[in-house]
């Protein structure tokens, strides 16, 4: 279901500047938001697989086995090539210390990806197959849309529509009226895919057992615009 919520914000009356052409006449500028609420159709979730041995070497490639089994995995859930990408690969030393020294103690090799599930319903089965081939490390599930044009369009509309409301207040406020809409400018929060308004972590270790249960809730799509009105 979309719901539509109006957000209060502050506007601010310019008056005419004494000094300013007397052609020019006096502007409102408010400032409104609109939010629309929907249920989300995407998730996006982090897997990592770490691997430590004494060489190098052999972390790579135990790390690369672990993986590889960890991606056959998810590929035979049906998830399509592109739903899947490499976000970080690692490969560092670890050091005990003791009595003021320190000892290599071996090597870790990490590798991560970001997965995209494009039925939320089968989020469960996605994490619990990831953890139960060999991934480590399961976080960061992010809710998005697949097309976000409908609602940005209607928080859009709601923005415009609030802003001009307080405009008619403003002027109202000073004994005066909105004559015409002179500018409108839209303000968006822009960024890399995926673009959530709402996030949930889940932290999942070897032996979990099981499909977690994944509550989508919903998300916020949210856009906020500048109304400049020339008032008479």
């Amino acid at each position: 279901m979309l719901t539509t919520i109006l957000v209060p914000v502050i506007f601010a009356l310019a008056v005419q500047n004494p000094t300013a052409s007397q052609n020019e006449p006096p502007v409102v500028i408010t400032t409104g938001e609109g939010v629309v609420k929907m249920a989300p159709d995407r998730l996006w979730v982090s897997i990592a697989a770490e691997s430590r041995s004494k060489a190098p070497k052999d972390a790579q490639r135990a790390n690369a086995d672990a993986m590889k089994t960890v991606l056959d995995r998810l590929k035979a859930l049906g998830l399509p090539a592109d739903a899947i990408r490499t976000t970080g690969y690692d490969l560092q030393p670890e050091f005990d210390f003791a009595n003021g020294k320190q000892t290599l103690r071996g090597w870790l090799a990490r590798n991560s990806i970001d997965v995209r599930v494009d039925d939320i319903a089968r989020a469960g089965d996605v994490l619990d197959a990831a953890v139960s081939s060999g991934a480590t490390n399961v976080s960061g599930v992010r809710f998005d849309l697949k097309d976000r044009n409908a609602p940005e369009r209607e928080a859009l509309r709601s923005a415009v529509a609030d802003a001009r409301s307080r405009a008619d207040s403003a002027a109202a406020g000073a004994g005066m009226k909105v004559d015409r809409v002179l500018r409108i400018e839209e303000h968006r929060a822009m960024g890399p895919e995926p673009r959530p308004m709402m996030m949930a972590r889940q932290s999942m270790t070897a032996d979990s057992a099981g499909a977690p249960p994944i509550v989508a809730g919903e998300i916020e799509v949210s856009v906020s615009v500048t109304l400049t009105s020339s008032i008479k």
